[in-house]
């Protein structure tokens, strides 16, 4: 089941909005577990029985590493702790990389091992970093074992993050699972988020990626038209994860849970240091805190440092999917961001602000072509067309007079203009004309996006195949 469907919107989510305001406050994580596997279990049934053993492992992990805690046997502390992120890596590793590296292997040995045929779970590579997360936090004391274990297992199946996150750490959100206070005003923000998500999505990326698809199809583009494609999909991808994880956030509003921004306008940026301290933020943060730290992040010195940005950029590429093109898009971006460390930085707070933001643009661009081109033949033939041959022919005139709205949409959407200039309007208004048009706004935006659903194909997020 996906968010932006007509069974979602118009029945899974009423129903349980309706047995959670009603239901007793202590039973409303267990109804939330239940009904998170049926939305699970909607697609994929047979894959719940992998979440559920992630699910009691690690809360049996975090368990024993309490025990052993309380009883200052660290040996055996560290022991539990390896054993859970050896487990949890082993589970990811062998859905989504055993087929890759048969492939490979036969490919680079000449033998003939047969591919298992593997599908990798909806969302396990979400769920699988919330959970490590959780035991990691355990054993470094940032937060005691959960002892309740429908509590445990409604924070690693809680449906508005599960399927694309963003990726919860447990003690962010440790308090709101056994403390939630849930209100009116609250839950009346949080629809509002789902629906301008939703907007995004429906609206925007759906319409994005119906170009991109259109265009990386052609045999022969011209630059312009390939740029435009690249364009596109550059909006796609932002407008359809950003969507997500505005929808997943507003629902976490409305069920009284408080999860971290996901994005915050990353297309504004003029770095690419920056722009990764502002796209997939729940990504870049656990990354940071589990993997860049550990590893001696900045207090090594400057060559460890830039050793260390290259592994985590090597893992990034590998999280993402089983494919030699994440790889090159995350070795891609360690070059740049090592670029950007050794000298480039001091160059770019030296010039203009126009010449950081074109400079980000055009590395974030070519970075999504990178990343959405799974084939290198097909991927080196469509940046070819990006930087050879005619620059545009009638084709390019066509495409932008029957989607310059959508784009012009896009461009001012993936800014911070239209928020800053509604919260300037609003405090000119009176209270009761704000709230009043916000909710004409809103429900615009809702029977438009409903009425795109209406008789439209499947259509889920992108990142669900990560």
């Amino acid at each position: 089941m996906v968010f932006s469907s007509t069974t979602f919107l118009l029945a899974f989510l009423p129903l349980v909005a309706i047995l959670y305001y009603i239901c007793p406050r202590k039973l409303r994580n267990g109804l939330l577990l239940v009904f998170s596997l049926l939305f699970y279990g909607w697609g994929e049934p047979k894959y719940i029985l992998i979440m559920l053993f992630s699910t009691v492992f690690d809360y049996c992990n975090g368990l024993a590493i309490g025990w052993f805690r309380r009883r200052q046997r660290e040996k055996g502390a560290k022991g539990v702790l390896i054993l859970s992120v050896v487990g949890n890596l082993a589970i990811l590793g062998f859905f989504k990389y055993t087929d890759f590296a048969i492939n490979n292997i036969n490919g680079l040995l000449g033998t003939a091992i047969p591919a298992l045929g593997l599908l990798l779970p909806i969302g396990i590579s979400f769920y699988t970093f919330q959970t490590m997360s959780y035991t990691i936090d355990v054993y470094r004391g940032l937060v005691p074992p959960q002892r309740n274990i429908i509590d445990f297992g409604a924070y690693v199946t809680l449906f508005p993050q599960l399927i694309a996150g963003p990726i919860v750490q447990y003690k962010t959100v440790a308090y709101d699972l056994e403390h939630r206070r849930e209100n009116l005003a609250e839950a009346s923000e949080g629809l509002q988020r789902l629906v301008i998500g939703l907007g995004k999505k429906v609206l925007i990326a759906n319409q994005m990626g119906a170009i991109w698809e259109e265009i990386a199809a052609m045999s022969d583009p011209t630059a312009a038209t390939a740029w435009l494609g690249a364009i596109a999909y550059t909006f796609q991808i932002y407008f359809d994860f950003s969507g997500y994880s505005d929808m997943a956030i507003g629902l976490g509003h409305f069920f009284g849970f408080h999860f971290l921004e996901n994005f915050n306008y990353p297309y504004e940026s003029r770095s690419v240091t920056e722009f990764w301290r502002r796209w997939h933020i729940s990504l870049s943060t656990w990354f940071r805190e589990y993997v860049y730290i550990p590893l001696g992040g900045n207090r090594k010195g400057k060559g460890r440092q830039l050793v260390n940005i290259a592994i985590v950029w090597l893992l990034t590429g590998l999280w993402h999917g089983a494919s030699w093109n994440f790889v090159l898009w995350g070795v891609y971006y360690a070059v740049l961001l090592l670029l950007e460390k050794t000298f480039l930085l001091k160059w770019l707070d030296k010039a203009p602000r126009f010449v950081g933001h074109v400079y980000t643009c055009l590395c974030f661009v070519l970075g999504w072509v990178l990343f959405a081109i799974t084939d290198f033949s097909a991927l080196g033939a469509y940046l070819g067309h990006m930087f050879s041959g005619a620059f545009a022919d009638g084709t390019t005139a066509y495409l932008l007079r029957c989607d310059w709205l959508v784009l012009a949409l896009a461009v001012v959407g993936c800014t911070s203009l239209p928020k800053r200039l509604w919260e300037k309007r609003e405090r000119a208004m009176a209270p009761a004309l704000s709230d009043g048009l916000r909710t004409v706004w809103v429900a615009v935006v809702l029977l438009v996006s409903i009425a795109f659903l209406v008789g439209d194909s499947y259509n889920p997020f992108l990142y669900f195949r990560f």
